[in-house]
């Protein structure tokens, strides 16, 4: 396809000097010459090897575990079961990442006791001299398990009768724990505004559907790992490739019986997390195997066990229904959403009932979400957590009534679109927000007025939200003699935040980016900083780097006065250079006076610590084209265009990144991912060649246009850029294969086989109830669906 316009586009509203260029990243070099060390890089002196049994099934009581044999074995130098673990966690709750955990189910989660509770469940751990040892010496623990019924949905889950998993949970509904009730019922949301009965009433189109979304993983590159060596000193020393330092740290601290502060982590290079790196899993195994033999332990998980045994995002049902005017007004909406949790409460379903219907202003809306616990390991984030399963129904319905309504998709969604003081379902009424400016951009992009060409060819479009997060974070600046400075932060960069961060000091500084030299440190040696999710660092961190970058501002003009033996107040710092508001000789540059602060006071360090409360809701949106196989059910995308609004983008290339990468992930969510679940419980595509995520053949060159409404709540006006862009691409190419072969797509993900049963189902391909008598026929004899023509 030839382009006649820039394929990536900034929509900019402000100007800065630092802000809004485009540095070479500080890590760059150390990334593509190999150099940066990631977790698997890590060889302490004397270490060991760590491997963990896992359980072959999905629901088992545990009888009895018998290790013996294993310890004997040549080159074993230690095992461990939940028997070794110190204490037994009571009900207390603790933050773990974006969500939170009771300590019990985290201990359990990292090593089973009386149950296991999904397939890949940790059962013992060993170490030995070298991972082949290891992995021997599992083979002869032995386990006596007596086998349950198990349960893979949520509805299933929730079904009067269905095998309880953990006896003594209760449903949290609304604040009311029925104490009564065993259940697998997790949690309970309830959101009602205005009356949706009401406003069905008044509609002239509804209506109301049925979504299904299978389990997704977050598909990062490298696998989970830590190092861990329990020292002398009675302190865990932990290297990992982790999200969140401070939420490792402090929950293996829990689960081993210590104060936070005996842990220390250092974090490592980390090869994606997109959600999916905040759980000690391995850690306090390692721990405990450290202890035992005296040295260091490091554990790297296989491919395999990342993806049975780490956290995956929800499986969900959800039912729809929207109602509108023959004018295109939404009069009422409602939804009813069932999430899965999996092993472990936490389902994510109170961030999906948020994300719903939030970028539309409609006064009658009803949300009822269930999470429910079930025999699949325990969820955790994936980019937006919760919102592309809700959106991706709520954003189909809404196409459907637009086109039902012969009404533009994008203006039906401009009449309806929330603005500055819409209140959402949930509560909150919006600050200053870039709904409309991100329709207004995606209507007036060239690909949403290019013609569409050819035989099952198809364009969709849909918007997202995410809320983005603010959370606590710290930064120090230190100046040195020759003008630089050493800016030390807490967040792991995923996606070049380093960068991002010091242009935001370097901005505040008036210095070049390339002065500041930034690196990430342990927990020990920076205060206590929340991890890299909820789009949250380039907006928090950035902002604390702000506050020490001033705290040196400040500092630095307290200096000069002393030098010059003036007023404090009698002096300013602009673009770097500190000088008199009244006399025009009297200035000095930034890198000038660096040079002479040893010998007039000593060093200066600036400090920013920040919780901010000015966080900006984000949406963004797509537009998709796509070619329809009607034979085989192949969806290929053909063009793809991503518009969101990022506040203002520190490094514009970055943010493209992320909106590339989140439109790719949430392609493959659309299109092929999934844990595909045996009746027993049993992943059986647990190998990247079989859990089919997109490559690079499978994609278009994905545009992007950065809209810049700026955040009134952060000094450069920061939105979290990370994570909405997950949320519309499976119902923008929902809506594309509709208007390609005039089906609605109600399942994730639409890959050929669920496409070709919509086909038949509806008949649009002529003889569609012939097929799919065929295909049933077929599936009845020999379990695979076939076609005869």
């Amino acid at each position: 396809m030839t382009s006649t316009y820039e394929r990536n586009v900034v929509l900019s509203s402000k100007t800065f000097d630092v802000v809004g260029t485009r540095p070479v990243r500080h890590d760059g070099h150390e990334k593509v010459t190999g150099a940066a060390k990631y977790g698997a890089d890590l060889y302490p002196t004397g270490v060991l090897f760590g491997k963990v049994l896992r359980s072959p099934h999905a629901h088992a009581k545990i009888k009895s575990i018998d290790t013996s044999a294993a310890e004997k074995h040549p080159g074993v130098l230690a095992v461990v079961t939940a028997k070794d673990f110190p204490i037994k966690g009571g009900d207390q709750v603790i933050k773990v990442g974006e969500g939170t955990a009771n300590i019990k189910y985290l201990q359990d989660a990292v090593m089973a006791t009386d149950k296991a509770l999904f397939k890949g469940h940790p059962i013992a751990g060993v170490a030995a001299v070298n991972v082949h040892v290891a992995e021997e010496a599992l083979a002869l623990i032995k386990v006596d398990y007596e086998v349950l019924p198990s349960v893979l949905t949520a509805v299933d889950a929730m079904k009067p009768g269905a095998p309880i998993i953990h006896p003594q949970l209760r449903t949290d509904a609304l604040g009311d724990t029925k104490k009564d009730n065993p259940t697998n019922i997790d949690g309970h949301v309830l959101h009602k505004m205005g009356d949706a009965d009401a406003g069905f009433k008044r509609a002239d189109v509804v209506v109301e559907r049925e979504f299904n979304t299978a389990t997704v993983h977050q598909g990062y590159i490298e696998p989970h790992n830590t190092t861990v060596n329990w020292g002398r000193d009675g302190r865990v020393y932990v290297w990992q490739s982790t999200q969140g330092p401070f939420d490792i740290r402090d929950a293996t601290a829990k689960i081993l019986g210590l104060s936070d502060s005996m842990v220390k982590l250092t974090p490592l290079e980390i090869g994606g997390g997109f959600g999916g790196k905040f759980s000690p899993y391995g850690t306090p195994v390692a721990a405990l195997l450290s202890k035992k033999t005296g040295r260091p332990v490091k554990i790297i998980m296989t491919r395999q066990e990342d993806l049975e045994a780490t956290g995956p995002t929800p499986g969900s049902y959800i039912k729809v229904k929207i109602g509108a005017t023959k004018e295109g007004k939404i009069t009422a909406a409602t939804a009813y959403m069932a999430y899965e949790s999996g092993a472990y409460p936490e389902s994510f379903v109170g961030l999906g009932a948020m994300a719903i219907f939030a970028p539309y202003d409609i006064a009658n809306v009803t949300i009822e979400g269930f999470g429910a616990i079930c025999n699949k390991p325990s969820t955790a984030a994936y980019r937006a957590p919760g919102a592309t399963n809700a959106e991706f129904a709520s954003e189909t319905v809404i196409d459907e009534i637009a086109r039902k309504l012969k009404v533009d998709p994008i203006d039906f969604r401009l009449l309806n679109a929330a603005k500055e003081g819409t209140r959402r379902a949930d509560g909150p009424v919006y600050p200053k927000i870039g709904c409309v400016e991100v329709l207004e951009a995606m209507k007036n992009h060239p690909h949403y007025k290019a013609p569409l060409k050819g035989k099952n060819i198809g364009r969709g479009v849909a918007v997202g939200w995410w809320i983005n997060a603010g959370l606590q974070s710290a930064c120090t600046i230190t100046v040195n003699p020759d003008g630089t400075c050493g800016l030390v932060e807490g967040s792991p960069d995923i996606g070049g935040s380093r960068t991002a961060i010091s242009m935001q000091a370097a901005e505040a500084l008036g210095i070049p980016v390339e002065d500041i030299r930034p690196q990430v440190v342990s927990t020990d040696e920076v205060g206590f900083t929340a991890g890299t999710g909820g789009s949250r660092v380039t907006f928090a961190t950035g902002w604390a780097a702000y506050e020490a970058a001033q705290d040196v501002k400040r500092q630095m003009i307290t200096r000069a006065a002393t030098i010059w033996d003036v007023p404090a107040e009698s002096l300013k710092m602009e673009k770097g250079v500190v000088m008199s508001k009244m006399d025009s000789e009297l200035k000095m540059t930034f890198k000038h006076l660096a040079g002479e602060l040893n010998g007039t006071g000593g060093p200066i360090v600036g400090r920013g610590t920040v919780d901010p409360k000015g966080v900006g809701p984000a949406f963004a949106g797509d537009i998709v084209d796509v070619e329809v196989d009607p034979e085989t059910g192949k969806t290929t995308i053909k063009r793809f265009t991503v518009v969101q609004d990022v506040g203002k983008a520190i490094h514009p290339s970055y943010v493209e990144g992320q909106l590339q990468g989140g439109s790719v992930q949430g392609i493959g969510w659309a299109l092929n991912e999934e844990y595909f679940m045996t009746p027993e419980g049993r992943m059986a595509n647990s190998t990247l060649l079989d859990y089919r995520m997109p490559t690079a053949l499978d994609l278009p060159l994905i545009d992007t246009v950065l809209v810049e409404v700026a955040n009134p709540g952060h000094p450069f006006g920061v939105r979290g850029v990370g994570e909405v862009n997950i949320v519309p691409p499976p119902a923008a190419i929902a809506n594309a294969i509709s208007q390609a072969v005039g089906v609605r797509m109600e399942v994730l993900p639409m890959k050929p086989g669920a496409v070709m049963e919509a086909i038949w189902k509806s008949g649009k391909n002529g003889n569609g109830a012939k097929l799919a008598s065929a295909a049933k026929a077929a599936t009845a004899t020999n379990g695979k669906k076939t076609t005869k023509k």
